[in-house]
């Protein structure tokens, strides 16, 4: 809604709705007629936003945007009014439908914000009032939330010095917190160590040994055999790896001093 033709608008409104609550005055009883010229009024004060929902009941909607804030950014909420049947003499029926950026607590003050003007104003025609009261709550509620993300980024920029500082100059050593440190690491330092006992003895349960691995794999009795039937003839024996016998320096058994042939004859 431009803001130009929605002021000059408001003020129009503003004496659309004065007239028509002089003429209800000339005649009590009209009810009806003052609710349409009302809405005639607001119609024109609110051509963008207003919209009607139902004629029996007179039900209908306006949505309220406040200022834009910081960033462009806005809130805004959807006010639907219902006419009771001796509407200005009795309050309006009304709800918040939709918001955007609003939270619980705003809706509720909202809703608060109603009911007070509503009392106020029992007797005259009051949409455009109550409209417009809830128009400076949601301006109130932009400021609020720039105010809010104000401190928030103080706090964070004094977090974030005071970490810096603790970076630099570290924690001061107290007995107290020296002990706690010790027993932290103490108690670390002895998990690791069981850790790691539970770790060998579950790998010395783990590993075999040779008879287990032949009790287990029986391929491995006649392994060797096997390689050997495999190769046949193809079995390559380097010769330069044996000398001579004449090369060899073997003792004659008889040159043994311990020799006695009769003992080999016994054996």
């Amino acid at each position: 809604m431009p803001e130009g033709g929605a002021h000059a608008r408001a003020g129009g409104g503003r004496f659309a709705v004065r007239a028509a609550h002089g003429r209800r005055r000339a005649t009590m009883t009209d009810y009806s007629e003052e609710q349409r010229n009302e809405l005639e009024a607001l119609e024109s004060i609110y051509p963008d936003s207003f919209t009607v929902l139902s004629e029996k009941p007179t039900t209908f909607t306006i949505t309220v945007t406040s200022e834009a804030g910081e960033n462009d950014e806005t809130v805004q909420t959807t006010l639907k009014f219902t006419y009771r049947e001796k509407y200005p003499d009795e309050a309006p029926l009304y709800e918040v439908v939709s918001q955007e950026n609003l939270d619980e607590n705003d809706v509720t003050d909202i809703i608060k914000l109603l009911e007070q003007q509503a009392e106020e104003n029992l007797g005259m025609v009051m949409i455009f009032t109550l409209v417009s009261a809830v128009q400076e709550k949601l301006n109130e509620i932009v400021d609020q939330i720039k105010t809010r993300r104000e401190e928030e980024k103080k706090q964070k920029e004094r977090e974030a010095e005071e970490e810096e500082k603790q970076r630099f100059h570290g924690t001061p050593v107290t007995i107290e917190n020296f002990l706690n440190w010790k027993a932290k690491f103490d108690a670390e330092l002895l998990e690791i160590k069981r850790k790691k006992m539970k770790e060998e003895e579950q790998a010395g349960k783990n590993k075999l040994s040779g008879k287990q691995l032949f009790e287990m794999d029986h391929n491995l009795d006649t392994s060797d055999i096997q390689f050997l039937e495999e190769a046949g003839n193809s079995v390559e024996v380097d010769e330069s790896l044996f000398q001579e016998m004449d090369d060899l320096e073997l003792e004659d058994e008889e040159d043994d001093p311990d020799y006695n042939p009769v003992n080999l004859d016994s054996d």
